[in-house]
């Protein structure tokens, strides 16, 4: 039990705000009539964050919480988070690594399926009587695909880890060559997408990754490519995917996240050659409510005097 002042942005899961609201003083910005008089008067005196969505953490908005010590942020991916400046200021920030791992990459693998064996068009096609016409058209097979990850990270061991059972070559591309894995490395992204059928991205935001799948990434896959993305939509330049889609530059996608969400651009949704989730990669009852577990329990550790359970590398622990 800590009296310490904990500032909730946006409604979290029940059990997430009950836990908060059992150990802390917490304050709850949603419920406020009035949002920025109520973070004007609160500010002062805040010293730990807890918060789900992508608002934008960056120095103007930690200027307004002077005595704040940690961000517990709930997700793995916190490219809306400016970590550096927090880590420079002795602000912590956590997220919430591998309890979601298993999930993400199990999804990872049926949006795959999904797309390349046309499940919701086939599932749509059934339901509209026109099976009762014809067979539904022949698909692709992931047979004889080359896949090729992007981000070889937690997800991305698991995704592949995963691949291993369908028989398929694994390649991948990130920042350097990783030892003791036993896929093949590229050094290039465009490289890794011209010797590849799949390319999967797994890769975090952040301006490292923006719109790293552009159009030459997208000519270099080519016309029997397939793009699945489940980890960031910025990494992916969407005008230059729906323009390959389009001219069938490659041969489809399948989408768990866009770069502006839960926007997504109308000429994606109106392709029905692809598949198109709303970014529920870690989206199960026992995943998300792990998740707003670690959330409490990397606060509730801080406040215990024992530190982050799951610190981002940019910040490590400074108090």
């Amino acid at each position: 039990m800590s009296d310490a002042p904990i500032l909730m942005l946006s409604p979290m899961a029940p059990h997430v705000i009950e836990s908060l609201d059992g150990a802390f003083a917490l304050k709850k910005a949603w419920e406020a009539p009035d949002r920025e008089a109520f973070l004007a008067e609160v500010g002062p005196t805040i010293r730990g964050l807890a918060m789900a969505g992508h608002a934008r953490v960056d120095g103007a908005f930690l200027d307004r919480f002077p005595k704040l010590e940690i961000v517990s942020s709930f997700g793995v991916g916190y490219d809306h988070i400016d970590a550096a400046e927090a880590g420079r200021r002795g602000v912590m920030v956590t997220n919430t690594p591998d309890v979601l791992t298993d999930e993400v990459a199990d999804l990872a693998i049926g949006l795959l399926l999904s797309t390349l064996r046309h499940l919701p068009q086939v599932d749509r096609y059934l339901r509209a009587g026109k099976w009762l016409e014809k067979p539904y058209p022949l698909t692709p097979t992931l047979r004889g695909r080359r896949i090729g990850i992007l981000g070889l990270g937690r997800i991305g061991k698991a995704v592949a880890r995963r691949l291993e059972g369908f028989g398929v070559e694994i390649a991948y591309h990130g920042r350097s060559k990783q030892e003791g894995v036993p896929y093949r490395y590229y050094p290039t992204l465009v490289d890794m997408a011209r010797d590849v059928h799949v390319l999967l991205s797994v890769a975090p935001g952040g301006a490292e990754t923006d719109r790293m799948i552009d159009a030459t990434v997208l000519q270099a896959l080519g016309p029997d490519g397939v793009l699945i993305n489940v980890g960031r939509g910025t990494v992916v330049d969407e005008p230059a995917l729906v323009e390959a889609l389009r001219a069938k530059t490659i041969l489809s996608a399948g989408l768990d996240v866009f770069a502006d969400e839960p926007r997504v651009p109308q000429a994606l949704i109106d392709m029905d050659h692809i598949v198109l989730l709303p970014h529920v990669g870690s989206a199960s009852v026992e995943t998300r409510r792990a998740m707003g577990q670690l959330v409490v329990d990397n606060l509730a550790s801080w406040f215990d005097g024992k530190g982050p359970l799951t610190p981002v590398a940019e910040t490590p622990v400074r108090r």
